[in-house]
């Protein structure tokens, strides 16, 4: 578990939205637990997600949006609200730090005024907030493997934590298919815990966790197609972020799409696994990935791309090319063994098991290494791969 400060962020422009973003995403330790671009539901986002800042972007209309800010001030004392404006006017800062709002930030705000305020938020806070980390595990084509990594990696961390329980989150609502490959049975899903976010409690999450001979406990997808379209992002988020309370890892396969449940996911990683291939359209998809979370504001520092698959002989794509392509260095290479691999998701048996000295095995339990130690970590070389929305859609249907 690791220090954590929760943030949620109400704007309505958004062109100013990646801004915001880069900003409180540069912070180490920062998640957006909820993105809202309606002030009729800022409220409703402040009882359901817990967090310990509340960021307002006030423009166009400071003057209607700062008496709701002071409001929330008021009534919600242990969280620290931040208002942005582009204006000056005195009597709106005097009229806001009356109110008991911690911040009053100008446009064109300074990150570094931003990353002040948060971390003095943090350091000062009394719930010394510690949370599990949130590792998404994101395919850029049909079939790129992300279900095998993560059901392999949450049973290796799994093992580093010395039996700790690990969440495992099956995000494909409709087609997933982590309990089978783990060979288990789920009587409750996502789809029991998102009916009522707002009133989950430990007892409630462990019923509906399935427990694995590994030690790892599953949250499954929903068991009828007909459950996936009552989910809503602030649902899943609201899941995701009682889990980071409970386990030290959560390891959740998803999400699917690059829709905006799935950015609210990816507000919450830590580390994000971008699973790719040697191949022409895996490499475009990840481009493109890529260039949207930039210019949404994310920041690339948090996602690592693993080359799932691979071999030395790939036809004309090698890694070089990849890397100058994505201007993005490959972190982790995963080797080709269609066998091993396709014989352990038949068998519902983990490869730790199954085929626990195989070389796919020792690639990815080096990534679970390296997310469990990663300020000694160092991304896996080749030949030892070789060897071995917001708001107002932050709670629509995600899907």
């Amino acid at each position: 578990m690791r220090q954590s400060i929760r943030v949620i962020v109400y704007n309505e422009d958004d062109d100013f939205a990646p801004t915001i973003r880069s900003d409180v995403l540069s912070v180490e330790g920062a998640q957006i637990v909820a993105e809202v671009d309606e002030r009729m539901l800022i409220e409703q986002a402040v009882q359901q997600f817990p967090a310990e800042i509340l960021v307002m972007h006030l423009d166009p209309l400071p003057e209607q949006l700062l008496p709701m800010a002071a409001h929330i001030a008021s009534s919600h004392p242990d969280l620290a609200v931040f208002v942005i404006s582009e204006t000056s006017d005195a009597q709106h800062i005097l009229t806001a730090l009356r109110a008991g709002i911690r911040e009053f930030l100008t446009k064109p705000i300074e990150r570094d005024l931003v990353v002040q305020a948060i971390q003095k938020v943090a350091s000062s806070s009394t719930q010394n907030v510690e949370m599990g980390r949130l590792i998404p595990i994101m395919g850029t084509m049909g079939g790129a493997g992300a279900s095998v990594m993560a059901v392999n990696l949450a049973v290796e961390l799994t093992e580093m934590t010395h039996k700790k329980p690990v969440a495992l989150v099956d995000l494909d609502f409709r087609y997933g298919q982590l309990a089978t490959m783990l060979d288990v049975h789920a009587d409750y899903t996502i789809a029991d815990l998102c009916d009522t976010p707002e009133q989950l409690d430990t007892a409630m999450i462990d019923r509906a966790m399935v427990k694995h001979a590994s030690g790892i406990h599953l949250l499954a997808r929903p068991n009828h197609f007909g459950q996936a379209d009552m989910i809503s992002a602030a649902d899943c988020a609201s899941v995701l972020n009682a889990l980071r309370q409970m386990y030290e890892y959560v390891i959740v396969d998803g999400p699917t799409r690059f829709d905006p449940g799935g950015l609210a996911v990816l507000d919450l990683g830590d580390t994000c696994l971008f699973l790719i291939q040697l191949v022409v359209t895996s490499v475009r998809s990840t481009h493109r990935m890529l260039n949207e979370l930039k210019s949404n504001g994310y920041n690339l520092d948090r996602f690592r791309l693993v080359c799932n698959r691979y071999t030395a002989d790939a036809g004309h794509l090698q890694i070089p090319h990849v890397e100058s392509t994505l201007d993005k260095k490959v972190d982790y290479r995963v080797p080709a063994d269609w066998r091993t691999v396709s014989a352990a998701v038949n068998l519902g048996k983990p490869l730790a098991e199954h085929a626990p000295k195989s070389r796919v095995r020792t690639a990815i339990r080096e990534i679970a290494e390296s997310i469990a130690q990663p300020e000694e970590a160092v991304a896996v070389p080749p030949e030892t791969a070789a060897k071995t929305g917001l708001l107002g859609r932050l709670f629509q249907s995600v899907s």
